[in-house]
């Protein structure tokens, strides 16, 4: 016999206890008791169950000592007790007066009050029903439907049409400083395969930036956002937009005119668009592509890339700086929640100081237009005092870094360069002083002898 028989009582011990409370009189064996049987196998009977077998014992030979609580009856509700008193709360009286037929003046005038009141109230409640489905539809995600007269805006935001027209206008800028006679035919296919270039980019630009502006609060109302017109409806008018320009700069003005257009649609499309999610490099990028425009203008006049489209695209690639990083110190949050990589968000100390830096870098650009003999030396001098304004409100906007400071320093950069570009066209040399000299692009005194002749 193993050690674990010995330790355990025999099946008989347990059989025992059974035989002696059937004997007794116990009627019934409780759950607990017959589990005994149970773990008598495995462990040894502890105080706790003879314990229990006592109070079984004295709760069946004193019955006097076992109590019995009756539970207390429920009061019996009718079922439709509650209904009724959410009938009672649900119902509203409306007491509505009698209209007495009497012709006096004053009871008729009453009367029209009455009805006018509840028509009123008719109207009110009509409204707040419409208001609360036009609610729930406004929630519901529903399909835009594109109306043919609503298409032109649509594409002039698509193509944003204010930019647009500052990049023609600063084309015509430099088409009007080059020291060439004004041709009226290449000046206008210059301006308008520029605008075509300019809206093939911009469009393209917002192609790919949908899913970015959708988190900012100036660009989520853009059309492609909103879904007013499909991706393939997007893409299909820059493509309508940017082959033409191209081949209208190609052919109609100069290949160099072409060649520079389609490169700024690609340093704008394929090398700015994503680097603003990538690094700050993306605003010196922009910056040469808004300077290109005017070295267009240029060389659609003259034929040739001089110095002279060289300044007015360094001008253009300065004014810039204080120009988009004053718009985008107020724009940080928005910056930010888009996921774009700016100065203003992430070195807010560099934005400050590279605006303050171009600001005073206009004075001297103004002052090189005449060492390159393209104005006379009353440019810089007339100049002085608008560029001498906002270097001082780039240094405020450097020192304060405020919202205030930022919004002045933007307002001031719109006025700025037309302003700018207006008192250079007044000072420009004369194609006259150019002849005798000999300067024109593309010749010396035979070329100039050769425009005198009729």
């Amino acid at each position: 016999m193993s050690a674990a028989r010995r330790c355990c009582p025999p099946r008989a011990f347990a059989g025992l206890f059974v035989w002696h409370l059937r004997n007794t009189g116990v009627p019934q064996v409780p759950c607990q008791f017959v589990h005994l049987d149970h773990v008598a196998n495995n462990r040894l009977i502890t105080f706790k169950y003879f314990n229990f077998l006592k109070r079984m014992y004295v709760t069946q030979c004193n019955k006097d000592l076992s109590q019995q609580a009756k539970p207390k009856s429920d009061s019996i509700v009718s079922p439709f007790h509650d209904l009724q008193q959410l009938d009672q709360e649900k119902k509203v009286v409306h007491k509505i007066s009698p209209v007495s037929p009497v012709h006096h003046l004053g009871t008729e005038t009453s009367s029209r009050n009455e009805l006018r009141e509840l028509k009123s109230a008719a109207e009110t409640e009509d409204s707040v029903i419409r208001v609360g489905a036009e609610s729930k539809e406004d929630r519901q995600w529903k399909e835009m439907k594109l109306r043919l007269d609503d298409l032109p805006g649509i594409l002039a935001r698509l193509s944003k049409i204010k930019l647009t027209a500052l990049v023609v206008s600063t084309t015509s800028a430099g088409f009007a400083m080059a020291p060439v006679p004004f041709e009226l035919t290449c000046f206008l296919l210059a301006s308008l395969g520029t605008g075509l270039a300019s809206c093939a980019a911009n469009s393209i630009n917002q192609f790919f930036e949908v899913p970015f502006d959708s988190n900012m609060n100036r660009t989520k109302n853009r059309p492609l956002v909103r879904g007013q017109i499909s991706p393939l409806l997007a893409v299909c008018f820059a493509a309508s937009c940017g082959i033409p320009g191209i081949a209208l700069l190609t052919l109609g003005v100069n290949p160099l005119t072409g060649a520079l257009g389609a490169f700024n649609i690609f340093l704008y499309t394929c090398c700015y668009t994503p680097l603003k999610r990538m690094s700050i490099a993306n605003t010196w990028v922009g910056a040469v592509v808004g300077a290109i425009p005017p070295m267009m203008g240029w060389t659609a006049a003259t034929g040739s890339l001089d110095a002279g489209a060289l300044l007015l695209g360094g001008i253009l690639y300065s004014w810039q700086f204080p120009h988009f990083n004053a718009l985008s110190w107020g724009l940080r949050e928005d910056y930010s929640r888009g996921g774009y990589c700016m100065m203003s968000v992430t070195h807010p100390g560099l934005c400050r100081r590279v605006a303050l830096r171009h600001c005073l870098a206009l004075i001297g650009l103004s002052t090189v237009a005449p060492v390159l003999d393209i104005t006379t030396w009353t440019f810089p001098i007339i100049s002085l005092p608008i560029n001498l304004y906002i270097s001082y409100l780039g240094f405020r906007f450097y020192r304060d870094a405020d919202r205030s400071s930022s919004r002045k320093l933007f307002f001031c950069t719109l006025w700025h360069l037309p302003m700018l570009l207006l008192v250079m066209f007044t000072c420009k040399k004369s194609v006259l002083e150019k002849e005798d000299k000999g300067d024109l692009p593309g010749g010396g005194h035979e070329t100039a002898m050769e425009i005198r002749l009729p």
